[in-house]
């Protein structure tokens, strides 16, 4: 954490629940000035009430303009890009829209990070991103494209561009946990979609690790990746419902528009390359240019028997990990809602 003393950081999407995570460890170090970008005026106000930090500085704007992007970017040492366009249903109704924020917004910081000559810009993608089959899987992918298109014209001594992937993060915007404990409270039946299908399962604290190990540990155009455990949709309906002690009904209401049975974190063509860092993978960006006869010519033949790491093949939570992992959970609205579970409220 020493790294970001004396440091100016940009936090794109900064309202949000990971921008809210990252700034709290932000202010335990001797950083100078933290940057929160986004266009929720409300938000913003909201935030700046509960931290009450004069090195907090606010900046109302769209990643899709990019001279609101430019505004925010003069000076700036450190950019953590957040901010997406997240609901597969909704990026599925309108993909335009997905496109103008995963794919030209994500470009527009990235471009002005490095005009700007930013030392580094970390960019949070998905693991929708691999294989899509959505919409918001597929700008996201995007993204991921427009982070190596840029970090191959780049040196080691510029700005260096990089990725995190990861999964479903617990009570981030849109997290089921959340939605099925709205339910369990008011008494209604759980929705669920497909008992059998699995989720990687992310802490915020655990998404703010894989930031941070990316900005110790990536160069140009890599992808980091933390080895997230999962479990099955039923598994985690019955850990909440043993937390609050809950006899509701569970209600099948089939997969979404755009949905999985299973995630797939890092592909099979990216396990052939990708280094193995005990906790984390490391994937390297292809870095070879357009000339591929030389490659044709003098490749190696390389065994590609490799499997992807997915929330089917990861290791599986069963429901007593499940309840341990909620109830340790410092988010604000998991942790704190299951911690309290036997107040009269319930």
């Amino acid at each position: 954490m020493n790294n970001f003393k004396g440091k100016t950081i940009l936090i794109t999407g900064g309202t949000g629940s990971f921008g809210n995570a990252v700034l709290r460890g932000l202010l335990d170090t001797e950083v100078r000035e933290v940057r929160i970008f986004s266009r929720d005026e409300l938000k913003q106000e909201k935030m700046r009430k509960n931290i009450n930090n004069p090195l907090v500085k606010y900046y109302i704007g769209d990643t899709r303009d990019r001279s609101s992007v430019d505004g925010a970017m003069k000076n700036v040492d450190i950019v953590f890009h957040a901010a997406a366009l997240k609901q597969v249903p909704s990026c599925e109704f309108f993909p335009i829209q997905a496109v103008l924020t995963n794919v030209i917004g994500s470009n527009n910081v990235i471009q002005s990070a490095i005009g700007y000559g930013a030392s580094r810009i970390i960019c949070l993608s998905t693991d929708k991103a691999v294989y899509p089959i959505n919409a918001m899987g597929m700008t996201k992918g995007l993204m991921e494209k427009c982070v190596q298109a840029s970090a191959r014209n780049l040196s080691d001594t510029e700005t260096i561009v990089s990725c995190v992937r990861y999964g479903n993060v617990m009570c981030s915007r849109g997290s089921v946990i959340p939605l099925f404990i709205n339910q369990i409270k008011a008494n209604k039946p759980i929705t669920v979609t497909a008992p059998g299908m699995t989720r990687f399962m992310l802490s915020l604290e655990e998404a703010v690790k894989l930031v941070y190990f990316a900005f110790g540990h990536s160069g140009q155009g890599d992808i980091s990746v933390m080895k997230s455990p999962a479990c099955t949709i039923a598994d985690l309906v019955t850990a909440l419902k043993k937390i609050f002690n809950s006899d509701s009904p569970v209600n099948i209401v089939g997969i979404r528009h755009g949905e999985k049975i299973y995630e797939t974190l890092v592909n099979r063509e990216e396990m052939v390359k990708a280094e193995d860092l005990g906790d984390f993978f490391r994937i390297k960006m292809d870095d070879r240019d357009l000339n591929y006869d030389k490659y044709f010519i003098d490749g190696d033949i390389e065994d590609r028997t490799y499997s992807e790491f997915t929330s089917h093949n990861t290791r599986r939570l069963n429901v007593e990990e499940i309840e341990e992992m909620l109830l340790r959970s410092e988010e604000r609205r998991v942790g704190k809602e299951c911690r309290s579970r036997w107040s009269p409220y319930h």
